[in-house]
């Protein structure tokens, strides 16, 4: 496990060096990355004859079979099995991922380097780049985003031994640990992104990993240990800005070990280097050029926080999110509610404070997806109620301070609860849930340290509840929109007819029919591009743009912005434009019809998409410059 963990974390550390170093002699392609991944291949056999150690982990298929014949396991393998299944029968249709994720790689690849886009869309640019990094070598030399999600898979099985390890050495008894390393990872937002292109499950195996090696290297007293976990936490912090709050406890656990940099200073040094390229650093860096910040929030127009009423209002967020069932019928009925209890003064408040409506008005959803999943409602009540019962047992008193070892990994189980407040503090968006996904299996030790938990797992009736968990996961990825494994065809043909009659039925049409479609969203727009088109402009502000390039590699778009004039487009090769009409006054300060009179051009066609399940069909216009 070790090992394999750590081939990871060097994977992934290189190829966000090698981004970076491609992108500066302005080889960041096909060619360049074939060289790249050679010399990486070359270094790990030369690693492996030097250490003698395995570059894939042995496969002992009687271990292996023995272990999986234990119910718990099996489940396990059996939701992985099945979320890998999702990802390799449906494209991906993340709509973060279609909207600025992917489309930023595909631009970097058609300038051979790393640049700061052109855009109205800040996202494309201030946003983390440490899963765009490990997914531009499967764009660049296969030309499609069709298995980008095997680096969520991955992601996804390095979860059990990293949490049992963790919990292990955090104080948790090795029972509770063996139970819960099949049990936390079955978390919503990470079984459904593990088929999928979301980055929140690819940082959390990097926060464990951070952790234990840590742990480790304060027994082992080994350079090695010591220096995974600082390339796990740069690219815990590389895989999205949120995670930055971890590294509290992190720098805790990794203090008694500090003492190895006088011991290896050169090595120290490289490493570093090495983790600086791998973290947030570089893009906060060009954050701070562009946008004047290094979050670069101020390019999004956020406003100000007041952290006391974030947090309060996150905290109730958040708890909507991660109880609220996997399927929620009376969702609306439920937000409806809510708007009518909460005062008029506080909402609001709410509102002026956040930068998306949801995340003031508590808002539930009526299935729990990708997009917005949190730990979801069967971990988080089991978790509940077994910290309930266990302190009932215990009386609450399992916490240890009768040494400094034990005041060390209390306060290592503690502080990852203040890095969570921290973000609840500064959060402004509505899936704080699914953001949260690297922070979950660091908050459990503080409670599942407390002794009394190691007779509650033997109990039956909370081993029936861990199974009742499971299949609540099954059965959420049996019917998820975006990867169904049911014949979803036949499905919406029966309901079509009685969609006119009833809302409910038309809602669950109109839910999958869009998610079916979204991977690529702008067919019917392609279809009136003229033959050929080298380079379309794009007027766009959060639209799956990924969809636009295919074929990858068949044509290059460039955004459109209010700034731009006729001139400027026609010197960078635009004459066809596809413009986006719904709010475009209020991005562009004029009416559509106005902005295509100054610019001297023409409509030439015009053409409606439903490109969220949750909003209507928006017009889009193919305009033509003179």
């Amino acid at each position: 496990m070790p090992n394999a963990v750590l081939i990871w974390v060097c994977f992934c550390a290189y190829l966000n060096c090698a981004g970076w170093a491609l992108s500066a002699v302005h080889q960041l392609n096909a060619g360049g990355y074939a060289v790249a991944l050679a010399l990486w291949l070359a270094v790990l056999l030369v690693w492996r004859k030097k250490t003698s150690g395995q570059i894939l982990p042995q496969v002992r298929w009687g271990k292996i079979c023995r272990r999986f014949r234990k119910p718990f396991p099996l489940a396990f393998l059996i939701l992985a099995a099945m979320a890998f299944l999702g990802g390799a029968i449906y494209a991906p249709s993340n709509y973060d991922g279609l909207t600025y994720r992917v489309p930023r790689i595909l631009h970097w690849l058609a300038a051979d380097q790393w640049h700061w886009i052109h855009t109205n869309f800040p996202r494309v640019n201030q946003r983390a780049c440490g899963f765009e990094w490990v997914s531009a070598p499967f764009i660049a030399l296969m030309n499609t985003d069709r298995w980008l999600f095997l680096i969520n898979i991955v992601s996804l099985l390095l979860l059990p031994g990293l949490v049992f390890s963790v919990f292990t050495r955090l104080g948790v008894r090795r029972r509770v640990a063996w139970h819960w390393m099949w049990i936390a990872p079955t978390g919503y937002c990470f079984l459904l992104q593990a088929g999928s292109i979301g980055n929140d499950l690819f940082g959390a195996p990097f926060a464990l990993a951070a952790i234990d090696f840590a742990l480790r290297a304060k027994i082992s007293k080994s350079p090695r240990d010591f220096f995974a976990s600082i390339l796990a936490a740069a690219l815990m912090t590389s895989a999205k800005t949120s995670d930055l709050p971890l590294l509290l406890p992190w720098a805790i656990a990794i203090l008694p070990s500090l003492k190895i940099i006088l011991q290896r200073p050169l090595a120290t040094a490289a490493v570093c280097a090495i983790a600086i390229f791998a973290s947030f650093l570089p893009t906060a860096i060009l954050n701070a050029h562009f946008c004047g910040d290094w979050s670069g929030w101020k390019a999004e127009g956020v406003p100000a926080a007041n952290p006391l009423l974030l947090a309060a209002s996150n905290a109730g967020l958040i708890t909507v999110q991660n109880l609220a069932p996997p399927v929620f019928p009376i969702a609306n009925k439920w937000n409806r509610t809510v708007q009518k209890i909460v005062p008029a003064g506080l909402n609001a408040r709410l509102h002026q404070l956040v930068a998306e409506a949801g995340a003031a008005e508590f808002h539930a959803e009526e299935m729990q997806v990708e997009e917005n999943a949190g730990l979801g409602f069967g971990v988080t009540l089991l978790f509940l109620i077994s910290v309930a019962a266990a302190a009932a047992k215990s009386g609450g008193a399992f916490l240890r301070l009768d040494s400094s070892e034990a005041i060390w990994l209390t306060t290592i189980r503690f502080t990852p609860w203040i890095s969570l407040l921290a973000l609840l503090s500064q959060s402004e968006v509505y899936p704080i849930g699914r953001i949260l996904a690297p922070f979950y299996a660091l908050l459990l030790p503080f409670f599942l340290a407390n002794p009394a938990h190691e007779q509650l797992v033997k109990q039956r009736w909370w081993r029936l509840s861990a199974f009742a968990v499971f299949l609540l996961a099954a059965g959420l990825l049996i019917v998820s929109p975006a990867r169904p494994l049911f014949p979803v065809g036949k499905f919406l043909e029966k309901i079509h007819a009685a969609a006119a009659r009833h809302s409910a039925a038309s809602r669950i049409e109109t839910v999958y029919s869009v998610y079916a479609v979204r991977n690529d969203a702008f067919a019917r727009a392609r279809e009136m591009l003229p033959p050929g088109l080298k380079i379309l402009g794009l007027e766009t502000y959060d639209d799956p743009e990924t969809s636009l390039w295919r074929p990858f590699g068949s044509r290059e778009i460039k955004h459109v912005s209010p700034s731009d004039t006729a001139a400027d487009l026609k010197a960078r090769g635009i004459e066809y434009i596809l413009v986006k009409t719904e709010g475009f006054e209020g991005r562009f300060g004029c009416p559509p019809e106005n902005w295509v009179a100054r610019m001297d051009a023409r409509v030439v066609q015009k053409i409606s998409l439903r490109l969220r399940a949750g909003e209507g069909p928006a017009d889009w216009w193919l305009v033509k410059l003179n």
